[in-house]
């Protein structure tokens, strides 16, 4: 059996584990960092992500006359998710996020060559207002697989001098513990061969749950159903295996129903794993169905209000998928694909082409989904939309007649002597278009079967996972908590395993863009610990 030796021992290649790594060796630490995939890969689901940040008190919102504040963020965090007030860490970490994310996150980034685009975008807004009172989300202007990217040369050049040592295609399979403290863990390669790798702190940043269904399923809240069939979002490494193993170890598992899925998901074209799905940004102008083609109702689903809502909404219907009936009016201003891949204007800092997309239309898109998902229709009629649903869903459920009358309800807001304000999903849309970003990405309220705005478009969806807002319950240094919340000696963990800190930092909801500044907050915390101390 081969055999190394470090001071620090790091499970997981994605951000948290990256950002830990990185610390570390600028201290002078030794760093031994197991990554399950593949070299490609390395990076995690920050390769993929779009790279929303939820920041406070930013330069950017200053330029932007957008007064926030830590208590003002604190206010909203805590109402939005819900947070018990007995929960102590999940409360400190949200205290501690709202408090650091604009020195720790921000501006450590920017040293970093980091920037973000001009805009900030206003999500999660709460259906009355619950949410984010001011506008806080920042995207990185590269996406997320910019900022991966450069952590990972970072990490390439603080480990030059031969502190780093990186082991891709590795899984581990237990955590070693001797004379009352984690002492390292067993490796194995993708051949087979073990590897123990010794050291007196290990560092967990496997990542959550939820790319395993049946842990998200065994895990699955009560606050709604549990849908008969869900897509993956996240990564079947995500399984949580590492959570069990630090549990035999007195660790604590907690808020693991806690999970931040999309309502939204359709599959992607190209899987790279089985059920793996893509994460829309649903139109706020097209109508939210159900399998038979009504409007789902009495309120309608619109997106950028609550995310949690709109994932229990689709749970309870019937079948487990839900339409979303536009035209290619509103497709070309609002459809959008979450993540790096879809999004390549602002991936590749293509800023003219990103200008011109957003103010004519995202043409590029559009046909691509036409042209590769089979779950993007389109039709001249709403009568052949329909029988192009059924055959998709080798069905009956949509009458071409209840089709027809969905749209019509809703376009009949727009008739003379009509009231559009009285309908709930235009009066959000209105509401939304007042900030200047939204208003770039939303139509200006019209009827749906407006002349010389098709074809009519039908996108399949269905609810897909993505984050675990539960993890191992940790303090403000990252180290992981006993049942006695006493720190159990040498064990850390950072990121999405971790809840994003405390075991469960968001607590029912996010108030969106929390977790790629949640894996670089818990991440530093812990190399700080790990590397002073204190």
């Amino acid at each position: 059996m081969a055999a190394l030796q470090s001071d620090v021992l790091i499970i997981g290649g994605g951000l948290a584990g990256i950002v830990t790594a990185l610390e570390s060796l600028r201290a002078g630490k030794r760093v031994v960092l197991v990554d399950r995939d593949t070299r490609e890969r390395f990076g995690g689901l920050a390769l993929w992500a779009f790279g929303g940040m939820a920041l406070v008190g930013t330069p950017l919102q200053a330029r932007k006359k957008i007064i926030d504040t830590p208590d003002i963020a604190l206010r909203d965090w805590l109402r939005f998710g819900e947070l018990d007030p007995g929960d102590h860490w999940p409360l400190q970490w949200a205290r501690h996020y709202v408090e650091h994310s604009r020195t720790h996150v921000h501006d450590w980034l920017q040293t970093h060559g980091i920037r973000f685009m001009p805009a900030v975008n206003w999500v999660e807004r709460g259906r009355h207002g619950e949410g984010n009172s001011v506008p806080r989300y920042h995207i990185v202007w590269g996406t997320s697989r910019e900022l991966a990217r450069r952590m990972i040369a970072a990490l390439h050049e603080a480990g030059s001098n031969g502190g780093l040592t990186l082991l891709h295609g590795h899984r581990v399979t237990a955590l070693d513990h001797a004379g009352g403290r984690v002492a390292g863990a067993l490796a194995m390669d993708a051949d087979g061969a073990d590897v123990r790798i010794a050291a007196p702190v290990v560092v967990v940043a496997t990542g959550g749950i939820n790319g395993s269904h049946a842990q998200a399923r065994r895990n699955w809240a009560p606050h709604y159903p549990l849908p008969a069939s869900m897509l993956n979002g996240a990564h079947p490494y995500a399984d949580g295996t590492l959570h069990h193993a630090a549990a035999t170890l007195g660790a604590q598992i907690t808020h693991a129903g806690e999970m931040w899925n999309y309502a939204a998901g359709f599959p992607h074209p190209f899987p790279q794993f089985d059920g793996h799905g893509l994460s829309a940004i649903p139109c706020k102008s097209a109508l939210w169905l159900n399998h038979r083609g009504e409007r789902i109702g009495p309120e309608p689903l619109v997106t950028g209000f609550d995310t949690h809502w709109l994932c229990k909404r689709v749970a309870e219907q019937e079948k487990p998928w839900t339409w979303h009936l536009l035209n290619r009016r509103i497709a070309l201003k609002e459809f959008a694909i979450s993540g790096a891949e879809h999004n390549p204007r602002i991936r590749d800092r293509q800023f003219l082409r990103f200008v011109a997309d957003t103010l004519f239309g995202n043409t590029r898109l559009v046909r691509q989904m036409q042209r590769e998902s089979p779950h993007f229709l389109t039709d001249d009629t709403l009568p052949g939309l329909a029988a192009k649903m059924n055959a998709l869903t080798c069905s009956h459920d949509i009458s071409p007649d209840v089709l027809q009358a969905s749209a019509d309800a809703f376009d009949a807001h727009f008739s003379p002597g009509a009231t559009a304000h009285d309908d709930p999903q235009i009066r959000r849309i209105l509401q939304a278009r007042q900030w200047g970003p939204d208003r770039l990405r939303t139509c200006k309220p019209a009827p749906l079967q407006m002349k010389g705005a098709g074809p009519f478009i039908a996108i399949h969806m269905q609810l897909i996972t993505r984050k675990s807002l539960g993890g191992l319950r940790t303090d403000l240094h990252s180290r992981v908590l006993d049942a006695s919340d006493q720190p159990i000696e040498g064990l850390y963990c950072v990121g999405e395993a971790a809840g994003f800190g405390g075991g469960g930092a968001c607590g029912k909801r996010s108030l969106e863009g929390t977790f790629l500044p949640g894996c670089i907050l818990t991440a530093r915390a812990a190399a700080g610990h790990i590397t002073r101390g204190h």
